[in-house]
């Protein structure tokens, strides 16, 4: 019978990867994304161990999002007091917030406990071209490109 070898710490290296955003559609960016940082591109896949990958995204302020979603599409929150719901549009996130449409993305499709809280500071956004991280050698990240309008 064959032995299965399961990742752990010892045997992973880190590995950067950087994606530009700049045109790339929220939903197809995020779970590219999402794959990768859970390290499920890479054949010694374990579900519960950290895969040891980081992701920066450049230009997260350019992304598109389809039809006219930047206008109509509403993201709420709650402050937690009394009559405290509050609401905004994608547009009006990305002016205030910028990045914030693609770790919200990202964050809806990463586990929900303790691996995916350590899973999303493993993401680094940036809503410009520049970053900070080009001491670790980050490799270009093939993403799904959509068509060009």
């Amino acid at each position: 019978m064959g032995y299965t070898a399961s990742a752990n710490s010892q045997t992973l290296q880190e590995k950067w990867f950087v994606v530009d955003a700049e045109n790339q559609i929220l939903g197809r960016l995020a779970s590219d994304i999402a794959y990768v940082l859970r390290g499920k591109h890479t054949p010694q896949y374990t579900p519960h161990v950290n895969m040891k990958t980081h992701v920066v995204v450049v230009n997260a302020e350019k992304v598109r999002l389809t039809s006219d979603k930047m206008k109509t599409k509403t993201y709420h929150r709650h402050t937690g007091w009394p009559g405290g719901h509050r609401s905004m549009t994608a547009e009006q996130l990305n002016a205030r917030k910028p990045g914030e449409l693609v770790r919200m993305a990202v964050q809806g499709m990463i586990p929900k406990n303790r691996l995916g809280r350590a899973t999303m500071t493993r993401l680094r956004i940036f809503p410009g071209p520049d970053h900070t991280h080009q001491a670790q050698k980050p490799e270009q990240l093939p993403v799904r490109t959509a068509a060009a309008k």
